[in-house]
């Protein structure tokens, strides 16, 4: 309901990475757990798209070595069109960019390095980007999200909502 009142003129997309507690990622592991290995060893990762006001819309958890680029297709599809969507170098994916044209928006999404072709992007725009990133700091003020306690994910996913609503 809080996302649905929300402006959709820009959309602002990156992901966080959460250490998961070793009792937390203890006995089988599971698709319903969304916990995988990375450097940091244990980890989950948050995905979030959020408004031009900072507040998030929509929400996802993968395991800690997914790719963000896979990830953020499914967070746009079921959200209306923004005008607007920013996003990192690590979601440079042509897909992706094609999919937020197609949708009537404009992907401002630098290319990564070792592109030939490189994409320009607006820098007083792409600034705009430190929105998702002081979410992330907010809600990692949280102690039940800054460190994974939950095996579940769905657990885990319902306080992230839970602290998002309350942001």
């Amino acid at each position: 309901a809080l996302a649905a009142a929300s402006p959709q003129s820009m959309q602002l997309i990156d992901s966080s990475i959460v250490r998961a507690h070793q009792h937390a990622a203890g006995g089988k592991g599971g698709s319903d757990h969304a916990i995988g290995r990375s450097r940091g060893g244990l980890t989950s990762k948050i995905h979030v798209v959020v408004d031009e006001k900072g507040l998030p819309v929509r929400l996802a958890l993968t395991s800690g070595q997914a790719s963000d680029k896979a990830t953020a297709p499914d967070l746009l599809q079921s959200l209306p069109a923004a005008s607007i969507v920013v996003a990192d170098r690590g979601y440079d994916w042509q897909h992706l960019i094609d999919l937020v044209s197609e949708r009537g928006g404009h992907a401002h999404i630098p290319t990564q390095r070792d592109r030939k072709v490189q994409r320009s992007v607006n820098p007083s725009i792409y600034r705009q980007r430190n929105l998702v990133e002081r979410f992330f700091c907010k809600l990692k003020h949280f102690r039940r999200i800054a460190t994974r306690y939950n095996k579940l994910a769905r657990n885990f996913l319902a306080a992230l909502a839970l602290a998002s609503a309350r942001l």
